[in-house]
């Protein structure tokens, strides 16, 4: 009977442990499926924006721009001497035909003077010879005179024209020498460099002084043909250079009222080539920059940016779209709320919104945050920006 009793308490155990391990593993089952469920039905909370048609003032980043002058020149020697006057120092503001310089070279003097005491002498043989002519004349039609005595007199009366002719012409040309010993300015602008100083002997042709004017600098840059199709001939920009280094190759002096770091330059087009008109991947665009403040000079500047005055119109979206640096791919939120990654071609910038050329159109909405580790197919839930950010 106690053996029975047993056998029975043994198997209901074994029931009771197989019940508690399928219960457990029916628990475990429902858990997974929950955990799964859970996960499917995930969604991960990022920022988006809307594709939209906009203004935007296209900006370009460069490394560097090689400001150049048109108007910088050399005032030269036109004779040798020495200089006995410099009537300029450096940075002094000149006009075209300013005496810089007074050249002295003592033989001109002299040969003017010269050149007056042969002229004097010509005249006076001409009188001489005139007179003579004159009476001959008379004699020639009373047939009082020979052919000959009335051709040697008139030959006579040429020669001393010609005579007087040729000093007074050698009188000019030694002014015109005597006028190049005052050395002037060959343009407008300022005295940039002194090459001679007073007392120095020179030669005709030496460089005496470097004239400039930097009131517009020149610059031109390399762009692709889609973004120079955008650009006309008097466009303007404004400049920022970033680094603020004005430092002066030349030491000219700043203008007054210049906001020295603050300072935002305008430079215009001026020409692009080669012409619109004639096909080519990359154009060279032409740029003025007006300097009035005279914190530029000719030389190299690092780190500058300009950005186009005049707005285009587009379709854009935040630049912070861009999922790579080249900004050719976007996350783009499908109707089922997952991502798709779309390949993209995209314009000009200014800085916060691209122009998008293909792959998106207008109210499709692209993710703006949270682009790290995303991938396709990934459920998202999207808060969308407002102008400006989030």
């Amino acid at each position: 009977m106690k053996h029975s009793y047993f056998i029975i308490a043994l198997v209901t155990v074994l029931l009771l442990s197989l019940g508690i391990i399928y219960y457990g593993a029916y628990l475990n089952d429902q858990g997974e499926v929950q955990i799964s469920k859970r996960m499917e039905e995930r969604t991960l909370p990022l920022a988006g924006a809307k594709v939209s048609a906009r203004l935007i003032n296209p900006k370009i980043v460069l490394d560097s721009i090689n400001l150049y002058s048109n108007e910088m020149t050399d005032a030269v020697a036109l004779i040798d001497g020495r200089i006995t006057e410099v009537l300029v120092n450096k940075n002094t503001q000149v006009n075209k035909g300013t005496p810089l310089f007074i050249i002295e070279n003592e033989s001109i003097a002299l040969k003017l003077q010269e050149a007056e005491s042969s002229i004097l002498k010509a005249k006076a043989a001409l009188r001489q010879a005139e007179n003579d002519y004159k009476r001959y004349i008379r004699l020639r039609e009373q047939d009082a005179t020979t052919a000959e005595k009335y051709d040697a007199a008139e030959a006579q009366y040429n020669a001393a024209s010609a005579e007087l002719a040729a000093s007074e012409t050698r009188k000019q040309q030694l002014l015109v020498q005597d006028a190049r010993q005052q050395v002037v300015s060959p343009i407008s602008g300022k005295v940039l460099v002194l090459y001679r100083q007073l007392g120095s002997y020179v030669q005709a042709g030496t460089s005496l002084a470097l004239i400039g004017n930097f009131n517009k600098l020149y610059f031109s840059t390399a762009v692709e043909d889609e973004t120079s199709s955008r650009m006309t001939i008097g466009q303007r920009a404004e400049l920022v250079f970033v680094n603020n280094d004005f430092n002066k190759v030349f030491n000219t002096s700043y203008e007054a009222g210049n906001q020295g770091s603050n300072q935002r330059f305008t430079a215009q087009i001026t020409e692009i080539l080669p012409d619109s008109s004639q096909p080519a991947a990359i154009r060279n665009v032409f740029w003025q920059v007006d300097n009035e403040s005279g914190l530029l000079e000719p030389q190299t500047y690092g780190g500058v940016s300009f950005k186009l005055i005049q707005p285009h119109q587009c379709l854009a979206v935040p630049l912070r779209a861009m999922t790579d640096m080249s900004h050719s791919s976007v996350f783009v939120v499908k109707a089922d709320n997952t991502l798709e990654r779309r390949q993209v071609k995209t314009g000009t910038d200014d800085g916060e919104f691209i122009e998008v050329l293909e792959g998106l159109s207008n109210d499709e909405v692209v993710v703006t945050s949270g682009m790290q580790g995303l991938t396709e197919g990934v459920k998202v839930s999207i808060t969308l920006e407002t102008e400006g950010g989030a």
